[in-house]
């Protein structure tokens, strides 16, 4: 559908490649971070039109998701994604029609395949990404592939236990693993400071004996290069990083969220400037913003139309991937939806 290799939201395996980013490598990542933002204001209005139940906004977070996500290797990494992660969908060159079947809700975590893409499906659980990535991680140390394993989740989250838990074992086996926290400054309605103890996210890998950094999340160069820093050195069996990208939630936590309950219109004005795709579009000239933005509106016209025209799934699909193998009360189930059909 969108090809990965020259097609309109390619991520760039050459980018993986280079010792240093340049103005080329920015303006794909800036190219990649319009899609990101464009195809989240179109999945906005799906929602309030009816065709997505419901949707997690993820503006403002484009540089940090896009990065990092551009920054795996495709051949060996894996990524382990929260509800959010369109950014990292398109870092990573996703379908993004099948990555979004998923808030259209024709298939639990999407259409697309998850061992080829190297993304795994939609995970709603707060902090359980990071519990699955860990494992994988495991997994990848003891097969000796050679890949590392980045788990997303946000500042939120890092409250919770699954994710303690997660970088206890990970630093205790010295997994190869990426904690990659987008700290937007809220957990839904609750700012960072007022459930974030200790300082910060980052601070807290200490106790765990993991290496870890604070990094600007909006911008996109910095970003790519701390993750890719860190993936490289996870690989070599240096360890679990926790990387803390400091960026701010543009909008609501989900459709049916009213921030303007929580937070003032002052707050939100204070980060425009700071909105990362202003931030990498001041390094690029008019023409080539004007390129991107040409570039965006035909990716979002193709993911709408492929998305809009995907077909129920069949039925019988409940019943696949339950179990290894299947148990003999599914097996009853799935022979009672079988007979209601033909009757």
């Amino acid at each position: 559908m969108i090809s990965r290799d020259g097609g309109a939201c390619t991520a760039g395996r050459w980018l993986r490649t280079l010792p240093v980013m340049d103005a080329a490598d920015l303006r794909t990542l800036h190219r990649l971070m319009l899609v990101a933002r464009r195809l989240d204001e179109e999945a906005i209005a799906l929602q309030r039109q009816g065709v997505l139940p419901a949707y997690a906004p993820a503006k403002g977070q484009e540089a940090a998701q896009v990065a990092s996500g551009a920054a795996l290797d495709l051949n060996r990494d894996f990524a382990f994604p929260t509800y959010r992660e369109v950014g990292v969908a398109v870092g990573m060159g996703v379908d993004l029609a099948a990555y979004l079947a998923s808030h259209r809700n024709i298939w639990h975590g999407g259409l697309y395949d998850p061992q080829s893409s190297r993304l795994a499906p939609l995970n709603a659980i707060v902090g359980g990404p990071v519990l699955h990535a860990v494992g994988w991680a495991m997994g990848a140390k003891l097969d000796g592939t050679g890949g590392a394993a980045i788990a997303y989740f946000g500042d939120g989250a890092s409250s919770q236990g699954d994710v303690h838990e997660a970088m206890n074992f990970a630093g205790v086996y010295r997994l190869p693993v990426v904690f990659f926290c987008q700290n937007n400054g809220w957990a839904i309605s609750v700012p960072t400071e007022r459930q974030v103890a200790g300082g910060s996210v980052a601070a807290r890998a200490a106790s765990y004996g993991i290496e870890s950094l604070r990094v600007d999340g909006n911008d996109a160069v910095a970003v790519f290069e701390a993750t890719r820093a860190a993936l490289e050195r996870a690989r070599d069996g240096g360890g679990p990083t926790v990387i803390e990208a400091m960026t701010y939630r543009m909008g609501p936590h989900s459709t049916s969220d009213d921030p303007g309950r929580y937070r003032t219109l002052e707050d939100e004005q204070a980060w425009t400037g700071r909105d990362p795709l202003v931030v990498a579009a001041q390094q690029l000239t008019a023409d080539e913003v004007a390129a991107a933005e040409e570039n965006a509106a035909a990716v979002v016209r193709e993911v709408r139309e492929s998305l809009v025209s995907l077909d129920v799934r069949p039925g019988e699909e409940l019943f696949s991937f339950v179990y290894r193998e299947p148990t003999k009360s599914l097996l009853a189930q799935q022979r009672a939806w079988k007979e209601h059909l033909d009757a």
